[in-house]
């Protein structure tokens, strides 16, 4: 029995059983066993792989970027609030301040990068990164480590 959940998996160790140790697939029948390879050498063909290169370039293309933008935004706040008092005890409302108004930025940013990067990963990435553990699941099953 396969559940649709992509996250359960179906070909876990029953209690009693020894990680790794041989059981009957899912649906009762014998396991496929890739002969003569290694786990080892199956996540080394596997992190070859286009798909996985796709996987992780999409993961570069967002991360890197925001990462950078985000620490130049966190540095330049730490400098001009050491440097530039004037400009960072303005007001601008009440006893609002430009200083306190760029420290809520700071929390703002992380919460939107937060959600920036997990609709990223949710629309960019999961799905292809899921197929490729399935694909690696499939391969391994029944290799023991």
């Amino acid at each position: 029995m396969r559940l649709d959940d992509p996250w359960y998996e179906a070909s876990g160790t029953v209690w009693g059983e020894p990680d790794g140790a041989e059981a009957g697939a899912p649906d009762g029948g014998p396991r496929s066993q890739e002969q003569g390879r290694s786990a080892a050498e199956i996540y080394l063909e596997v992190q070859d792989s286009p798909a996985f290169r796709e996987v992780r370039r999409r993961y570069r293309r967002f991360v890197v970027p925001a990462a950078v933008a985000f620490l130049l935004w966190y540095l330049a706040y730490v400098i001009a609030a050491t440097t530039a008092h004037d400009l960072m005890a303005r007001p601008v409302a009440g006893a609002l301040n430009v200083a306190m108004v760029a420290g809520l930025g700071q929390f703002l940013t992380t919460f939107l990068l937060t959600w920036a990067y997990a609709r990223h990963a949710r629309l960019h990435r999961d799905r292809a990164a899921l197929e490729l553990r399935w694909d690696t699941q499939e391969m391994t099953r029944g290799i023991r480590r």
